[in-house]
């Protein structure tokens, strides 16, 4: 059973979103705020849950600052942002932020659910249009290695675990590991390449530096 959370100011949005992921059988959406204040105060004394979608403009604290106290709190939390903004700025921020997935808020409702889905694969959701802007961005950049943070065979293994869409589970799986293990692997390796998510770690692969 996934255990989705919603930060989204718009009532009217975020109460649709809850109902029909509560609908799903395989889904459960507890808590709906319209805040990133409302949303750690639960988190402090609720089951944490598996996914959160979260908006960048709310009151209060922006989208992406509230992903930066929830992942340096709760790294095991994905958070996927649900946004109206398409600009380059605000995607790289998410991403940089620890967002592991990223889609418009035109986005369908059997999408998103697919998207949780993915998302709790090991997979990277984007919107198209978003996915495009993040691939051009990435062939603009020459690649180049980073001398100071060579990974380790086993951080390397992790890491082709990750671009092959493997959950942590699944990567404790095919190297015979624990999930502790990957976990404090993850660690190691968003420390060595100074970055805060799936999705950055997978470009680096991808893009040959690492």
């Amino acid at each position: 059973m996934a255990v989705i959370g919603i930060v989204e100011d718009n009532k009217k949005i975020r109460d649709l979103i809850q109902r029909y992921l509560d609908m799903q059988k395989d889904m459960d959406c507890p808590v709906a705020v319209d805040s990133v204040e409302e949303m750690l105060d639960y988190l402090e004394e609720h089951q944490r849950p598996n996914v959160i979608l979260m908006d960048i403009q709310l009151p209060g604290m922006s989208g992406i600052k509230g992903m930066e106290i929830i992942k340096s709190k709760y790294p095991e939390v994905e958070i996927m942002m649900l946004t109206v903004y398409h600009d380059s700025h605000k995607i790289f921020d998410s991403l940089k932020a620890g967002a592991s997935g990223y889609l418009l808020k035109h986005t369908s409702l059997p999408e998103i659910k697919e998207s949780i889905e993915n998302l709790m694969k090991g997979g990277a959701p984007m919107s198209p249009q978003i996915a495009r802007k993040v691939i051009s961005h990435f062939n603009e950049e020459a690649p180049k290695k980073n001398e100071d943070s060579m990974l380790t065979n086993r951080e390397q293994d992790i890491v082709n675990g990750l671009v092959d869409g493997l959950s942590y589970k699944l990567i404790a799986d095919r190297y015979d590991i624990s999930i502790d293990t990957v976990r404090a692997h993850i660690r190691n390796i968003y420390k060595k390449l100074h970055v805060n998510s799936k999705a950055e770690v997978i470009a680096k692969s991808l893009r040959g530096e690492i």
